[in-house]
């Protein structure tokens, strides 16, 4: 019996087979070539060729995790279309005259090298990507089609580490958990686990190659640790935790159309936060009270250019007519730090995290800002919509805000075109917006906090360094005393609070939450069930 310990993305529990997946590396030789036309030629064919590949993972991908977690494959597309990579690969081929599949694997290891060199934290992870995309280049040019992974039968896949592809190529039914040696709680992979539910570890200390496929695996997610070959102890252990979950959730489907009440009587909301049109299935699937962060930074990425009024329009009244009364919270879009659109020319910055990013861009380039509060403003006619802003340090912020959204609001009343004024609230992640909350709470309709960027801008830590994850504690003082403190000055004005990023699933912080008075939690669709189950338990 083996016992190692690992990072927990998601806390789960699985029985099973194994499956060692090894990465085979791509054994390029360097061979000269009479036509070089004929091998650019190649590489058109075999771009495009990746293209419809992606194309089919994104699909796949929004079907079983939404457009959030899908969001990496539309990445991986426009990287595949960017000039400085292509041209890079044809100028190898016509001025050292290589073969095709060489020029991609030199040129990709390069572009790899150089994005790992870089300082910025985001800019180093499309190191990995630039890898993902090459190999798949190659494997197009070498006609072995993609590099998928059968699965006979329910298995436990261990890896020295998994590319998003490979993680959603795999038959969601048959993964019984993940166990990788190397990985970070925020990459994609993560991520992707998380959305369909499977138990992973990240950072286990294994030697694979005295793993072998087919032997026996646990691996226990709510106590960090895989076991391999357990012993008949084990076994039973590990079946009795997984009957204990499957009773969990037959007693959480029990919850759907009931009040999220505590046993003294306290109400709380509980809402889901999602990336886009496709996700509003899994919020009435898992029975949310409505939805307390929609993304619409997505519906800017993967694409040229902006999207139009009567586009977002459209995508805002879907959800809202889906919805039905249920609320529903769309923030104003979130682009800069991790998520860089290039016809927003942002530009490169030393630390994107603190750069020119959300409330910002639209407090800067307000044409873009008119353009989504037009949309928002039209489509709440259609249902139950409050707009929240994102990054708020100020109150002269907040002020300008209002000065664009009467702008809007004069625009569409001359040209007689009908609109409702939703509730309007902000973001409070940045430890500026927690000490002027009082002036705040007097400007706005609500608060709602946005907990993992207040967490890293409070402890000056990136959430995005895996090395780092020792450091970055969302339980630390300083961030429970700031949510309180937020709560606080939203009720002395009669204001709701709420909270949105990760935190507000953490179980272990339900109660401090409800004893702080706070209004609405809004987690992931996934924890909706759960997170009722404890509300309801509390006393």
């Amino acid at each position: 019996m083996m016992q190692l310990k690992g990072k927990s993305v998601f806390k789960g529990i699985a029985v099973g087979p194994v499956l060692v997946l090894r990465q085979e590396e791509q054994k390029v030789r360097r061979s000269k070539v009479d036509d070089p036309d004929a091998e650019m030629e190649r590489i058109r064919q075999a771009v495009s060729t990746a293209q419809e590949q992606l194309q089919k993972l994104y699909d796949k991908a929004v079907a079983e995790v939404g457009e959030a977690s899908a969001a990496i494959f539309e990445v991986h597309q426009m990287m595949l279309e960017d000039e400085d990579y292509l041209d890079a690969i044809n100028n190898m081929i016509q001025t050292e005259l290589v073969g095709a599949e060489y020029a991609v694997a030199v040129t990709g290891d390069n572009f790899s090298e150089m994005f790992a060199g870089m300082d910025d934290e985001y800019m180093r992870a499309r190191a990995a990507d630039v890898k993902d995309i090459s190999n798949r280049l190659i494997q197009c040019l070498s006609g072995n089609g993609e590099n998928g992974f059968e699965l006979r039968e329910p298995s436990i896949i261990v890896a020295d580490d998994l590319s998003p592809s490979e993680t959603v190529q795999m038959d969601k039914q048959k993964i019984l958990a993940i166990v990788t040696v190397h990985g970070s709680a925020n990459s994609h992979t993560s991520i992707l686990a998380r959305m369909m539910n499977i138990p992973a570890l990240i950072g286990v200390p294994m030697d694979l190659e005295k793993i072998s496929s087919g032997m026996k695996a646990v691996v226990d997610g709510m106590q960090g640790e895989v076991i391999f070959e357990p012993d008949e102890l084990a076994c039973m252990e590990a079946e009795k935790k997984i009957e204990k979950e499957k009773e969990k959730l037959r007693l959480l489907q029990e919850l759907k159309g009931k009040e999220n009440v505590t046993l003294s009587g306290k109400k709380v909301n509980v809402y889901a936060n999602i990336g886009g049109v496709g996700d509003v299935g899994y919020v009435l699937e898992n029975d949310a009270g409505g939805i307390g962060l929609f993304r619409s930074e997505f519906l800017y990425l993967g694409r040229e250019n902006f999207p139009t009024e009567e586009e977002q329009l459209q995508a805002y009244r879907q959800v809202l007519q889906t919805m039905g009364e249920k609320k529903v919270i769309i923030r104003t879009l979130d682009i800069g730090a991790d998520k860089q659109v290039d016809y927003f020319h942002l530009g490169k910055e030393e630390n994107p995290a603190l750069g020119y990013r959300a409330i910002r861009i639209c407090l800067k380039q307000p044409d873009i800002f008119r353009t989504q509060l037009r949309a928002l403003f039209r489509a709440a006619i259609h249902g139950n919509l409050a707009i929240m802003y994102p990054m708020i340090t100020s109150t002269e912020e907040v002020k300008r805000i209002y000065e664009i959204v009467e702008e809007v609001k004069t625009e569409l009343k001359d040209a007689g075109i009908p609109f409702k004024e939703p509730e309007q609230g902000i973001m409070v992640e940045t430890p500026a917006a927690v000490m002027i909350s009082d002036e705040l709470a007097q400007m706005v309709d609500f608060f709602s906090i946005g907990t993992n960027d207040l967490t890293q801008y409070t402890l000056a830590i990136d959430r995005q360094n895996e090395r780092l994850d020792d450091f970055y504690n969302p339980h630390h003082k300083a961030i429970i005393r700031m949510i309180q403190m937020v709560v606080d000055n939203a009720h002395k004005y009669g204001k709701w609070a709420g909270i949105c990023g990760e935190l507000g699933a953490d179980l272990e912080l339900t109660e401090t939450f409800v004893n702080m008075g706070m209004d609405e939690l809004s987690v992931s669709p996934s924890m909706v069930l759960p997170l009722r189950k404890r509300i309801r338990e509390l006393a």
